[in-house]
């Protein structure tokens, strides 16, 4: 019996960067949708044409922690009004009218970084705040890169107050692949996300070996999971406030080759599979082409 994979698109922020020409900020590509929101546009129709049946928002640095150090809290809805926006023209553009968009909940204040979460109610509040900004334009919610078990929790119950299905996201430790990047046990985040109300367990940003190293943990579990990884060779350059352009891009990661991690992944039982930082368009449409010459069916739902 055919098994139906989700396939998520991939690195959306970075694309923008890349194809704006423009240094990277802080605030990563969020202004950008202000700014030339057709560019947004394609990056997204380019990854729906790729086989994508899962798009994300790109508002990934619009928080209201990163905009009050970075820019101005006052962009925040308006940069969220366009995200939604320009997800949605991008859907009709491309014709794929299967194909969901998903809101995203990121790391409040840095990737990688949690000791810099907000603590307790602050943290469930802002979350709370964002799931309000997006829901009425999105059809489930997106926890990603989640570096901790009090943020992962948090936002996902921000998204379960709300009455949407929420897929959480964690981000792994690439030294230490059963803890997330707090030291905390990733066996136990999965047990309190899901104690939270999350729909799926995804682990996301961390490299394709670490993910491949707890596919025993991911495939075990009592919903179903997935995994979008990066292309980078180490996060550990990357401070809070900075730009990945202080990170560098694996050589080995190519389309073809992600297509075929993405294929052991899916083989050993995962249902979502994607892109993170460093994949772009063309690594989804190899991994659409792998999973379908290889007897997979390619969905938008769980």
């Amino acid at each position: 019996m055919t098994r139906a994979i989700v396939l998520l698109d991939g690195g959306v922020g970075q694309e923008i960067v890349k194809r704006s020409g423009d240094t990277a900020t802080p605030l990563w590509s969020t202004r950008v949708m202000l700014d030339d929101p057709d560019l947004v546009c394609g990056v997204h129709e380019d990854f729906i044409r790729a086989g994508a049946t899962v798009i994300t928002l790109n508002n990934y640095t619009a928080t209201r922690q990163r905009l009050g150090r970075d820019a101005d809290v006052s962009l925040l809805k308006p940069i969220h009004d366009a995200a939604i926006n320009i997800a949605h023209r991008a859907k009709e553009n491309a014709g794929q009218k299967n194909v969901k968009i998903a809101g995203c909940l990121p790391p409040l204040v840095a990737s990688y970084k949690p000791g810099l979460s907000p603590c307790g109610e602050e943290c469930f509040e802002s979350f709370l705040e964002l799931v309000a900004l997006q829901k009425q334009g999105v059809e489930h919610f997106m926890v990603e890169t989640a570096a901790n078990i009090l943020e992962g929790v948090a936002a996902t119950r921000a998204v379960t107050d709300a009455g949407l299905p929420c897929w959480t996201s964690f981000t792994l430790d690439d030294d230490n692949p059963q803890l997330l990047r707090s030291g905390e046990k990733l066996e136990e985040a999965c047990e309190k996300v899901i104690e939270a109300g999350a729909d799926a367990i995804m682990v996301n940003c961390s490299m394709p070996e670490t993910i491949e190293a707890v596919l025993p943990i991911l495939t075990n579990l009592p919903v179903p999971a997935g995994a979008y990884a990066n292309g980078f060779t180490s996060i550990a350059a990357l401070d809070a406030g900075g730009t990945v352009e202080s990170l560098s891009a694996r050589t080995d990661l190519g389309p073809q080759a992600y297509a075929q991690w993405g294929l052991r992944c899916v083989d050993a039982g995962l249902q979502i599979i994607g892109g993170c930082c460093e994949t772009g368009p063309d690594h989804i449409a190899a991994l659409k082409s792998v999973l379908e010459n290889s007897g997979y069916s390619i969905t938008s739902d769980i």
